[in-house]
């Protein structure tokens, strides 16, 4: 699957955060967002001010790693203050990807180390809190870019889902799962496997179901889930009920990967 340009990443990060404030800025405070029910509105307000305030100063200063970062400021606790900081922040994102290219090196929690991985990133970041708000203000959430949201299917399984860190390992099984999305005709291809390894950070040792996006492998799938890229999209993320969403083949593999996208996304 061939990726957005740049300037499609960039507007989609403007685009959804506009819309997102829009929708954000009528919603009472104290709103319950159905979608993280750990959150409120002015929660999830913070929230994503604080992720494109980060990752605003990283493309702008570049550290070699995480602890170069500085710590965050305390999160306004008026509404007004939070949609303050949230303009603040997002205008600052906008303007630090704009002024870069993609191609550099910069450094990122994931194994691509690049300006590209930052805006790809961050605009389905925006894209899916962008449906957090309308889910907590309005109730239903509108229309996904089909573009986009077909770009996010293969982003949320390959890094979200799929990514392995360097302590860990994945083992893979001889199952393929083809992801259909039949407005775009894109095909993402997910490889069954193992993830095992002990994170040194804490000590916790993980042997689990795991998949990974990977390259069409000239076989038959085991099974095939297929809908339109924005259902497809949603439900991934868990915003969306994918009642639309068609299963066919083995249904014990389609077992496995709902096991895996079932985890939390960190």
């Amino acid at each position: 699957m061939s990726r957005l340009s740049a300037s499609q990443y960039l507007s989609a990060i403007e685009s959804e955060s506009a819309r997102f404030r829009e929708v954000l800025g009528g919603a009472e405070p104290a709103a319950p967002v159905p979608s993280c029910p750990a959150w409120s509105a002015i929660d999830l307000l913070n929230h994503l001010a604080e992720t494109q305030a980060q990752w605003a100063w990283v493309v702008t200063n570049r550290p070699k790693n995480p602890d170069e970062r500085p710590q965050p400021d305390a999160s306004p606790t008026t509404y007004d203050a939070a949609l303050t900081a949230f303009d603040e922040a997002s205008a600052g994102l906008v303007a630090a990807l704009r002024d870069a290219d993609p191609a550099d090196p910069a450094w990122t929690w994931s194994k691509e180390q690049t300006v590209g991985f930052i805006l790809r990133r961050q605009a389905h970041e925006a894209l899916i809190h962008r449906l957090d708000a309308e889910l907590t203000a309005v109730g239903h959430i509108s229309d996904l870019d089909a573009a986009l949201a077909s770009d996010g299917v293969e982003e949320v399984l390959d890094v979200m889902f799929g990514g392995c860190p360097e302590w860990g390992e994945f083992s893979p099984l001889p199952h393929y799962i083809r992801v259909e999305l039949t407005d775009t005709g894109e095909n993402v291809w997910v490889q069954l496997g193992r993830f095992s390894g002990t994170d040194p950070s804490d000590g916790t040792h993980y042997d689990e179901d795991d998949i990974h996006v990977v390259a069409d492998p000239g076989v038959d799938a085991d099974a095939v889930i297929s809908s339109p890229a924005a259902v497809m999209d949603a439900r991934l993320w868990r915003r969306g009920d994918g009642d639309s969403i068609h299963l066919a083949g083995d249904l014990e593999i389609v077992d496995h990967f709902r096991r895996v996208i079932h985890q939390p996304i960190n």
